[in-house]
């Protein structure tokens, strides 16, 4: 996995205290005890992800056959949400897909990043595409709060509209996310990420990655890290009400389960969102699940992601039984464990299947 050391150093000067190649906090303040405030509008390294680069005559095409959504709509100015899935349709990894300067980014978590790097890799054949590791080249920062807009606006003549809509300008590519307020994720080369971050820090509250990811589990976006690799469906992570799965495309690995429990079961797991009053424990992707009513002591789900809450507490992520969940008290770790509160996701899960299959 390559590191961008050039950007490291800007963020240290920048008062950023690192660990294992991430930022985890800004200044004298660690965010995990003290997040920022959600009214505010933050400037966050995003430290902790990585990019392959996938380039060549038949980038497209190998990608199309490789992840679970229709690459065929990725275009300069729209991104797209996809899974890579294991033969069993278990997800792999997560990827947000875009263009930037004529090359397919797939943006995951380092942590992710060698391991699917090389899995993809045996299926090139002769393909004509090249994929590599571009995290030494290329940088991403995330943007958000109310004011996100205008403070884009400043220096930028264009921004997306929409989620998932793309702008690119001077060898920026500038993404709307999904979020309580207006969210960008940009990416670019050192030089020109680090030109913007000092126009933008001018009125933001720098951070690290744990308050971008904070934001992700409240718009109920998932993420798949090392604990959770092919524990998951990805109508499980809810991929299907968040336009990160195709029905209509061609065959990819897992392709056949997917569909087979879209247009012909019924999903019995799905993520939720849920709070918990005490932020002692931050529980790891992959922490067990127990209900109290659950005779099997085998668990009825695990934790996606967590992130201390700036309103006390943790916020987190959490596939679980829906029976479980709907009938029973949810604990951390086992049936003693603190109790979970669930709470809505900003968007509707469908349960039943959506149609017959074609």
């Amino acid at each position: 996995m390559n590191i961008n050391n050039n950007w490291l150093d800007f963020l240290k000067q920048q008062n950023a205290h690192i660990k294992n190649n991430v930022v985890e906090h800004f200044g004298n303040k660690d965010v995990k005890t003290a997040p920022p405030s959600l009214h505010q509008t933050i400037l966050c390294d995003l430290s902790h992800m990585g990019f392959i680069s996938a380039d060549g005559a038949e980038a497209q095409l190998f990608l199309q056959n490789q992840l679970s959504n229709n690459i065929n709509n990725v275009s300069v100015n729209h991104s797209q949400l996809n899974a890579y899935c294991s033969a069993k349709g278990r997800v792999l990894a997560l990827f947000q897909v875009l263009q930037h300067q004529d090359k397919y980014i797939l943006f995951l978590p380092k942590e992710c990043l060698d391991a699917t790097l090389k899995r993809l890799q045996m299926y090139v054949l002769m393909t004509k595409v090249t994929l590599q590791d571009a995290s030494n080249e290329l940088v991403a920062i995330g943007l958000a709060g109310n004011d996100a807009n205008v403070e884009l606006k400043k220096y930028l003549p264009t921004i997306p509209e929409n989620p998932d809509d793309v702008t690119q300008y001077d060898g920026l590519s500038v993404t709307k996310v999904q979020g309580q307020s207006a969210r960008f994720i940009i990416i670019g080369h050192t030089d020109k990420i680090v030109a913007l971050w000092r126009q933008l820090q001018m009125n933001t509250t720098l951070c690290s990655h744990h308050a971008w990811s904070h934001l992700d589990i409240l718009s109920g976006i998932p993420q798949v890290y090392q604990q959770n690799v092919e524990a998951f469906v990805p109508q499980m992570l809810n991929l299907h009400s968040i336009d990160g799965v195709s029905f209509q495309k061609g065959c990819y690995p897992g392709q056949e389960v997917v569909a087979r429990m879209h247009f012909l079961g019924k999903l019995k797991r799905r993520m939720y969102l849920a709070h918990v009053d005490n932020n002692a424990l931050l529980p790891t992707p992959g922490t067990p699940l127990f209900a109290d009513n659950d005779k099997s002591d085998q668990g009825v789900g695990k934790v996606v992601d967590a992130q201390i809450s700036p309103d006390g507490g943790i916020d987190m992520l959490a596939v679980l039984q829906i029976t479980s969940a709907e009938n029973g008290t949810i604990h951390l770790k086992d049936k003693q464990g603190t109790t979970l509160n669930l709470k809505d996701l900003p968007y509707t899960v469908e349960l039943e299947r959506e149609g017959k299959k074609p």
